[in-house]
């Protein structure tokens, strides 16, 4: 299968997963049959999203040596620096951005109509790092300083003002962050996890299970 074939996901709906904390209220396996799953990173180790975003060199060579790029769709930006010479499909020209805002903007190039994005917090977690992933292989430390997320916050700001007619969700819990400038997007809601259950009945989200603080 080429590259062009592989980018076809026909779907109304698509599931945009970042990586930040607040995605742990999700279920992502019921999420399977609803819409395309577009993932970062180290989401492969525990579940296969349609598509998984990985722009760093690292984190793509730990992707390529666990053979997931045979079996699936990876796509990152072209680098002298990856091990692998097939299997791995590229950005063309890449937009040099965040793997995240990266996975929401080749979503929205894909023609669906309601995107829905978890884990995009932005800000750190009590003024750490934010990340599931935090204290393993290829991640910073839970206790780090949380990393500058305004590359992240003006990526996803230019995605949803490019697509206009694509509506799109943050799913949050209610009081979290919600930056200034993506709050008043006329194409951008955001809604809780009791909203999206809502939406998509079936044991979406967990009970809440986190410690309530701005993220």
């Amino acid at each position: 299968m080429d590259n062009q074939q592989k980018q076809q996901l026909p779907s109304n709906t698509a599931f945009v997963l970042g990586n930040g904390n607040s995605r742990k209220q999700l279920i992502i396996d019921n999420l399977r049959g609803r819409g395309a799953i577009y993932g970062c990173n180290a989401l492969y180790r525990e579940f296969e999203p349609d598509v998984l975003v990985a722009v760093d060199v690292k984190m793509v060579n730990e992707i390529v040596a666990a053979g997931y790029h045979n079996t699936h769709q990876v796509w990152t930006n072209p680098n002298k620096g990856i091990n692998a010479k097939t299997g791995i499909n590229y950005f063309s020209p890449h937009k040099g951005w965040s793997s995240g805002p990266t996975a929401l903007w080749f979503a929205s190039k894909q023609g669906h109509k309601n995107i829905y994005v978890f884990g995009f917090d932005y800000q750190g977690l009590n003024g750490k790092f934010n990340n599931i992933y935090a204290d393993t292989f290829n991640y910073k430390k839970s206790a780090d300083t949380a990393t500058f997320f305004g590359n992240w916050l003006s990526q996803t700001e230019k995605t949803v003002r490019e697509f206009p007619n694509i509506k799109f969700y943050r799913v949050i819990e209610p009081g979290w962050f919600i930056p200034d400038r993506i709050a008043s997007l006329p194409n951008l809601k955001h809604i809780t996890y009791e909203d999206f259950e809502q939406i998509y009945q079936g044991s979406i989200y967990k009970e809440k299970n986190l410690q309530k603080t701005t993220i």
